[in-house]
Order: structure tokens, then C-alpha cells, then sequence
């Protein structure tokens, strides 16, 4: 029963959360050992169900099954479940044998007086399926080596101490996000887990079923399908102690406050209706900032289509696809940019509008800046250019959640178009969950501590330098989330962080660097860099075999599964 409804008309969500209060006893009484068994066991399951996985996926977004755009379908499913459950074992394993998560990990400083710890490469594998990318995550000002490492290991410090029964509200975009925030309730906050789909991913249903098995089988996580009158019981159930989203602020701001006048009401009097903790991932209008440089040819086509993938992965509907690049209305080779820039964007590959209210959404931005061209082979996607400084509001305080991208111009170059563009993504923009620097290396040692004291300027939960944030979503030892600091009357993109597989204590942010240019040119440029084109840009052509053979890899790792993806990534 609950104190939502004392009626209850939701009896098999009762009696899930009932088996719930059951299993958190059960999974106190579970050792360390115990646990990693079952995460290796989910890490089997993913990739003996990844073809399932995808399938399944395939359908929801209604791709073409041989098109290369499936690839964005292994990778960010099944493929980075599977990673994240190794890393998490890996960190159970040291917590076993009384050592820490962090114990042989590799520090360093940031601005600040700040340590970071090295996220990726994780080891030699790393090193050359992911050469020349890198990702550090920042620990908060005061935090040194030796407290990290004594800290490390969050909730699983203390197995024995359950904190209660977690609902996870899926999200409805990428198909990785629900299991991977399932695991993190289980770990780092060591809750039992009521994972309620986003309605648009009920097909998962069956491969998450099968996925999950071990958790829901030892009576840890139970999966619940309905819609918002579901979301709102479960929420305000009183066996439920914390909840969980990813979503819009919009959505949380109704689970907090509730809807209409009286929960506008309750928000500007900061008095929530939720009774319980609330962390979520909301995302925001994420920012590109290209800094003035000198490029080749090749180099504008390339970072060109690089900001397209940052756009139009998953068709535009992620939390931390770009929606604004940010210029410098001085550089001379401003124009040639955004002419590529346009053709990049117009070319992509063509895919279905299947997240609900794309066309609205889009239509919206339409009705905002009237002289936006319509791009693409079915005109569904947005560019925004040419804009005034008092044009630029809409753009940068409406997150679209689609094909729409904008470009803003800064009357600056050099290092004054740097700072500035800070402060307006950090003023202007809605949102702290991610922003993208795009750099020629020469730029960057030119700015030398400055460059450093740029990215310690950006209050944002991942910046990637010359890669695309999703590097960081992908990379499960780094923390995903928004920016420390917001509240539930002021979100903005959230509260807490996932991912985090190395159960790192306050951290602050990622930092994700990348080659400027693909193998062979950044060789011969002296970047030290054998990647060619990423298997997440929307133009690679073999991104679907690649992404395959990346899960398989994930599931058991050998050096005899290499060439096979470095030849598939090299035809990309």
C-alpha cells in the first residue's frame, strides 16, 4: 500500500517494491565477492543478448538494419554496459581485498590546486582501441591523493549498510542509460533498484529482463513498465527512499513540486511535495567552442563533420548533443567553416524523427528564427546563423532536443574570444552538463597555462577538448553528471553523478581530450594519435561492424579480436 493512493491501484508495483524491502536485506547480507559475481555475470549476459539488444533498438528508432547508423546502437548499449560492469568489478575486487578502487590508479594536478585521476586509458587495450584519447575526472578543490584513495569505493565501503529502496526512471533516448543507472543505485548508493521504463523503451523490456537476471533473480532490482500515472506512484510510494531520473527539467521540477499553478507555486516557495532524495541527469543546451586558428582544408571538413556527429548522433535526441557553436566573427577562415559546416550537417545520413514531439520542437525554432535553412534530404534538420547578440536568447535557453543547431558569433580572437566565450556559455547557456572545445594543437600550446586556466573557468560536468563529450558518457570510469552546486528550485542539469566506476568521492568534473585530426594526418602532424575516423561519427561506414566487435571485445578482451576491429575501424 502507499500513502499516494491508500486504495492502491497499482498492486503489482506494491507488491514490487514489497519484494524490494525483502531483497535489500538479502543483498546487506551479500559479500563483495558475491557481488562482482553477479556483475560479471550481467557483463556476460549484455554481450550473449547484444544482438537482441541492438535489435530491439533498431526497432524503437526505426533505422534501417544495415544501415552503419546502428553502430551508434552497440556502442551505446550493449557495449557500454559491458565496460561498465567490468570496471565496477574491478573496483570490487580491490575493495575485497582491502585495498582501494584508486590504488593503482594515475594522478595528476589541474588548476587550482585540484587533483584528478585518470579515467582513460585504464591499460594497454585502451591505449590502441582509444589511441590518442584521454579522460580525467577532477576532484573537488581540497581533495588530495591520499583522501581520494581512502574514499573511494562510496557505499560499497560498508556493504552491510543499505540505504533503502532506489526508483530509477529511465530515460527514453540512448538505450545504455537505464541498466547503467540501475548499477550505479546499486553500488555507489547500494540501493535496491525499481527501474521503471520510459515508455518509448518498453521493447527493451525482454533484453533487460534477460540482462539484469541476476540482480532481479537475487531480488535486488525489479523492472516496471507504465506511463506518468506510474512514474507518480512510484515516486511519492512510501517503501520508495530515493529517486532517480534522466529527463528534462521540466519533468523533474512536476515529480518535486508537482504540476500546474500550485506546483509553480510550491517551486517559488521551495516547498517540494517529494518527501524523499532526488539526484537526476537533465541535460541542457550544450555549447561548442571552436577557437580561431589556423586550419587546412582537411581539418575544417573533418571538425566539421565532427560537429555534426555532436548534433545528429541518435538523430539529435541526447542530453549532451551540441546545439550551439560558438565563433569568432574574426577569424578569417570564419565563412569556409560554416560553409563546411552546413554541407556536413546537410549531408548526413537521413534517419527517422522518432523521438515524440521532434517536429514541434523543431518547428518551435523555426517559428523563433524565421530566416533558419531547412538541411538534410527530407529538410528535417535546423541550421541557425547569421545571428544578432539579441537574437541569441532563444537559442541558448531552449534545449530542442532534436535536429536544430545553432551558430553564435563573438566580435573577439585570440585569447579575448577564449575568455568571452566562457562567460557567455557560462551566463547565457541553459544548462552544465557538458561543452565541447575544438582546438588546433598549436593554438593550445600557444595559450599554454591559459588554455588550463580556460577549461578551470567552465563550470560544466564534462568538458572534451578536440572530441565530442560523449566520449565521456562512454567512458565508464569517468563521472557523468552536471556541474556540483544546483538545487532542486534550480537544476539546471541535474544533481549527482553516474557512471563513476571507479566509486570516486566528490568529484567536480571530466575533462576528455582528443586527436585534433584522424590517423594518418595527425601522425604526420606530430599528433601521436593512430585513430582514424571515430566509430560514433554519423559518416562513418563501418560503424556498425566496428561497434560489434567492440562488444564482443568488451565482453572478453584478447589480443586476437584486434586486428579485426582495427581493419573494420580503418575502413570507417
Amino acid at each position: 500500500m502507499s500513502d499516494h493512493d491508500p486504495a492502491s491501484t497499482h498492486p503489482a508495483i506494491d507488491q514490487a517494491l514489497a519484494d524490494l524491502v525483502e531483497g535489500e536485506k538479502a543483498w546487506a547480507g551479500l559479500s563483495l565477492g558475491h557481488r562482482r559475481q553477479l556483475l560479471d555475470q550481467v557483463r556476460d549476459l549484455t554481450v550473449q543478448h547484444a544482438a537482441e539488444w541492438v535489435a530491439a533498438a533498431v526497432q524503437i528508432k526505426r533505422l534501417d538494419p544495415d544501415s552503419p547508423l546502428v553502430g551508434e546502437e552497440w556502442i551505446s548499449g550493449p557495449y557500454s554496459v559491458a565496460t561498465a560492469a567490468t570496471v565496477l568489478s574491478d573496483s570490487l575486487e580491490k575493495l575485497e581485498s582491502g585495498t582501494s578502487p584508486l590504488t593503482d590508479a594515475t594522478f595528476g594536478t589541474a588548476p587550482g590546486g585540484r587533483t584528478t585521476v585518470r579515467a582513460l586509458p585504464m591499460n594497454v587495450f585502451d591505449k590502441l582501441l582509444l589511441s590518442g584519447f584521454s579522460a580525467d575526472v577532477w576532484l573537488q578543490p581540497g581533495i588530495d591523493r591520499a583522501t581520494a584513495q581512502r574514499e573511494a569505493g562510496l557505499a560499497q565501503l560498508d556493504p552491510t549498510r543499505t540505504q533503502g529502496v532506489g526508483v530509477v526512471l529511465g530515460a527514453g533516448n540512448i538505450t545504455s542509460i537505464a541498466p547503467l543507472d540501475t548499477l550505479y543505485e546499486l553500488f555507489a548508493h547500494n540501493r535496491v533498484v525499481a527501474l521503471k521504463l520510459n515508455p518509448i523503451m518498453d521493447r527493451m523490456l525482454p533484453v533487460f529482463t534477460k540482462v539484469l537476471e541476476p540482480f532481479i533473480a537475487f531480488g535486488a532490482v525489479r523492472i516496471l513498465t507504465g506511463g506518468a500515472d506510474v512514474g507518480t506512484y512510484l515516486t511519492r510510494h512510501r517503501l520508495v527512499d530515493h529517486v532517480h531520473m534522466t529527463g528534462s527539467a521540466l519533468t523533474h521540477d512536476a515529480i518535486v513540486f508537482g504540476t500546474g499553478e500550485e506546483g509553480a507555486r510550491r517551486k517559488a516557495a521551495g516547498e517540494p511535495v517529494l518527501d524523499k532524495g532526488m539526484t537526476s541527469e537533465l541535460g541542457g543546451v550544450s555549447p561548442t567552442i571552436v577557437l580561431p586558428g589556423t586550419w587546412s582544408r582537411a581539418d575544417i571538413e573533418f571538425q566539421a563533420e565532427h560537429i555534426a556527429t555532436q548534433r545528429l548522433h541518435n538523430g539529435g535526441y541526447n542530453c549532451i548533443a551540441s546545439q550551439v557553436v560558438v565563433l569568432s566573427s574574426r577569424w578569417p577562415q570564419r565563412d569556409e567553416f560554416v560553409a563546411a559546416l552546413r554541407a556536413a550537417v546537410d549531408r548526413a545520413p537521413a534517419r527517422p524523427a522518432y523521438y515524440p514531439g521532434s517536429d514541434d520542437r523543431v518547428a518551435s525554432a523555426e517559428q523563433s528564427y524565421p530566416k533558419a535553412e531547412r538541411l538534410g534530404q527530407k529538410g528535417g534538420r535546423v541550421l541557425v546563423s547569421g545571428l544578432q547578440p539579441d537574437e541569441f536568447a532563444p537559442l541558448l535557453q531552449t534545449e530542442y532536443f532534436g535536429p536544430v543547431l545553432g551558430v553564435i558569433e563573438l566580435p573577439h580572437d585570440g585569447e579575448q574570444f577564449a575568455t568571452r566565450a566562457a562567460e557567455v556559455v557560462n551566463g547565457q547557456f541553459v544548462g552544465t552538463l557538458g561543452v565541447n572545445i575544438i582546438a588546433e594543437p598549436a593554438t593550445i600550446d600557444a595559450m599554454g597555462t591559459r588554455f588550463d586556466a580556460l577549461l578551470e573557468s567552465l563550470r560544466y560536468g564534462t568538458i572534451a577538448i578536440n572530441a565530442w563529450t560523449g566520449v565521456g558518457y562512454l567512458t565508464p570510469a569517468a563521472t557523468w553528471g552536471a556541474f556540483p552546486g544546483h538545487t532542486l528550485s534550480d537544476v539546471q542539469s541535474g544533481i549527482g553523478v553516474v557512471h563513476n566506476a571507479l566509486l570516486i568521492d566528490r568529484p567536480e568534473r571530466t575533462v576528455v581530450r582528443g586527436p585534433f585530426r584522424p590517423s594518418p594526418r595527425s601522425l604526420m602532424h606530430r599528433e601521436w594519435s593512430i585513430s582514424p575516423k571515430p566509430p560514433w561519427f554519423v559518416t562513418n561506414r563501418t560503424a556498425a561492424g566496428t561497434g560489434r566487435r567492440l562488444t564482443e571485445f568488451a565482453g572478453k578482451p584478447s589480443w586476437t579480436k584486434l586486428p579485426a576491429i582495427f581493419a573494420s575501424a580503418l575502413r570507417g
